[in-house]
């Protein structure tokens, strides 16, 4: 190997289908040092990490996963242009390490001879050995490399077990043994090529999994499985608040005593009330809702590595069916509940481009973690803590009527808008059904520190920069106040000369038939940025008119607006808008149109007002 080819830095592409271990090797190679993007003009999210071999860097590049380099879905046809370097901007790989689960290897094959026909440097990487040893499998990794004529290694990937000898191997990937023949390239004749490769490896398939099967007679039941996803809905729900409620107090408790102390030590001032009401009572009214955010997103993606939500989906994609989407559609759907705009970049496993439409559409519908600091502040603020049945709390059942209402809600529009503006055929939905594998906890634990730092940045950036903007806008222009005044009166009327109490009193008479008043109408303008900054917004303007020391929740609380209707009615009204400017700037760049982001936003404002109105008046008529 010449002295400039080592000097450059080998880019590395894994291949691979959905659930043969890609990720987890991608995580044992560069040790969880990843850096996310997106393709250039396309929004597939895309993951780079970095290694050395030797006095070689290498690029290593995790690459959507597929079944096929003939493409059916948008995200299967960016690995294939990636891989043919008709991407711009992004170099194609110098090498691909393909991944193929030793337990559906016969799967796997018709994507590894694909690769071959490439021509690029390839070696195969054959994930969970163990579990076909384990299962009564039998493979032979020596002659699996002589049938195909390229390197082969065998690893568990989180364990560790034979990385060593691939990062060996790509110290030199250019002295990889290349295919003496090519696997035939019509599609008719790979099913006996196949054949012919696991014939000549001494393949003994892997038996059934008995406790995978014995589960599945369970959660694939369509009344136990449903009946179990509801059961696991309710139990996630009262964790919320059960478990993250003494971490919320502490950190509320810190944010108190950090501005009390920045009152204490610098006195009264444009200063003091610029860093404990602007930046402290901003940033601090959101960070406070860590806990529920760490523990909603271990949830989820507990129960994504365990393998059940591909079951989920499975589940549902009858019911999904019968409102004109499918099973793919529930897997972006559900990752909404993380945020809406990986759910809508998961669309992109969709064939269907009305069906992905569809999905985008309502994506915003689904409870999005932006959403929890608002539902959390008003339910742990005027929900009573108190149990309804055994461990089951109301808190944590309205929690779970709203994530009900929202899904409820996306399923009821999807259905009117595939017999209306997006009709069209379906196509099949093929979707593989991992074992039951438990997550490594250093994974687990490296996704939910990434959805963290996601959230602190988030906190650290947008709502820091919005809560800035928020205390200009309270704070000036400064007004006379008379002298016979009270303090919280002159506050008050502080408050409302200010900017932001003119804007609020501008668009008082558009929210006023929802019990709403001009602070909340500041929120509400507020957080068409981002949800959870109308949390930010309430946190400044109570503290400018109140006590230090009270909490957001005891200030809310005490305000007289916050009527039982209208709290209602604005829960309601976070069910349904969408307040979110990333999420319209990822539809537009989706559908390559502002059309669909425009009627989406109008639409959903137009539902939230509508529902927010019509469940104000029922719960004042409810007394």
């Amino acid at each position: 190997m010449s002295q400039q080819a080592a000097a450059a830095p080998l880019r590395l592409g894994l291949l691979g289908s959905p659930n043969s271990g890609k990720t987890t090797l991608f995580n044992a190679l560069t040790g969880l040092r990843a850096r996310v993007g997106n393709y250039p003009g396309v929004t597939v999210e895309r993951r780079e990490g970095q290694t050395r071999v030797g006095d070689r860097r290498v690029v290593v590049i995790d690459l959507p996963g597929t079944y096929s380099l003939s493409p059916i879905s948008p995200d299967e046809a960016v690995v294939a242009e990636v891989l043919a370097g008709h991407v711009a901007d992004v170099p194609p790989p110098d090498a691909l390490a393909i991944t193929a689960d030793a337990c559906t290897l016969d799967r796997s094959l018709l994507l590894v001879a694909q690769a071959l026909r490439l021509g690029l440097p390839a070696c195969l990487v054959v994930t969970m050995v163990d579990e076909l040893r384990a299962r009564g499998g039998e493979l032979d990794l020596e002659r699996l490399s002589a049938a195909l004529g390229i390197p082969v290694v065998g690893v568990v990937g989180h364990r560790g077990i034979g990385i060593g000898r691939l990062r060996a191997l790509l110290g030199d990937p250019q002295g990889w043994s290349r295919p003496a023949i090519l696997p035939p390239a019509e599609h008719a004749e790979l099913g006996g090529w196949v054949e012919s490769v696991l014939g000549a490896v001494q393949h003994q398939r892997p038996g059934r999994s008995r406790l995978t099967d014995a589960v599945d007679q369970v959660v694939l039941h369509p009344i136990a499985g449903t009946l179990l996803f509801a059961s696991v809905m309710v139990l996630f729900f009262q964790l919320i608040f059960a478990w993250a409620t003494p971490a919320m107090d502490a950190i509320d408790a810190g944010v108190g005593w950090l501005a009390t102390r920045v009152h204490a030590g610098l006195g009264p001032g444009i200063v003091t009330d610029f860093l404990a009401d602007g930046i402290i009572a901003g940033v601090g009214s959101v960070v406070i809702f860590l806990p529920q955010i760490l523990l909603l997103f271990t949830v989820l993606y507990v129960l994504e590595d365990l393998g059940y939500m591909a079951r989920a989906a499975f589940v549902v994609d009858r019911a999904m069916g019968r409102i004109g989407l499918e099973g793919r559609a529930f897997v972006a759907l559900l990752s909404s509940y993380a945020c809406a705009v990986p759910g809508i970049m998961a669309t992109r496993s969709i064939p269907s481009p009305r069906n992905r439409l569809v999905t985008i559409l309502v994506a915003p519908l689904m409870t999005c973690s932006a959403r929890l600091p608002v539902y959390a502040l008003l339910i742990a603020a005027f929900v009573p803590a108190e149990r309804v049945w055994g461990p089951v709390g109301l808190q944590g059942l309205v929690l779970l009527g709203l994530y009900v209402l929202g899904a409820s809600a996306a399923l009821a529009v999807a259905a009117v808008l595939k017999r209306t503006l997006l009709r069209g055929e379906d196509l099949p939905f093929y979707l593989e059904l991992p074992p039951y594998r438990l997550p490594p906890v250093r994974l687990v634990m490296s996704q939910v520190w990434g959805a963290a730092s996601a959230f602190l940045r988030r906190a650290g950036t947008i709502i820091l920069a919005v809560s800035i903007v928020l205390w200009a806008l309270l704070t000036f222009p400064r007004v006379e106040t008379p002298p016979d005044l009270s303090p919280p009166e002159a506050a008050r009327m502080q408050l409302e000369q200010s900017l932001a109490g003119r804007i609020g009193h501008a668009v008082e008479p558009a929210i006023a038939p929802l019990g709403f008043d001009w602070k909340i109408g500041v929120g509400l303008v507020a957080s068409l940025a981002a949800r959870e900054v109308i949390v930010a917004t309430l946190a400044q303007i109570y503290a400018v008119g109140s006590e230090n020391g009270t909490s957001l929740r005891d200030a809310v609380r005490a305000d007289p607006v916050f009527t039982p209707a209208t709290v209602a009615a604005l829960l309601v009204f976070f069910v349904f808008a969408l307040q979110c400017m990333s999420t319209l700037a990822i539809m537009r760049r989706e559908t390559n149109s502002w059309r669909w982001p425009l009627f989406a936003f109008g639409y959903l404002l137009a539902v939230a007002y509508a529902a927010s109105f019509a469940t104000h008046r029922v719960v004042s008529a409810l007394g």
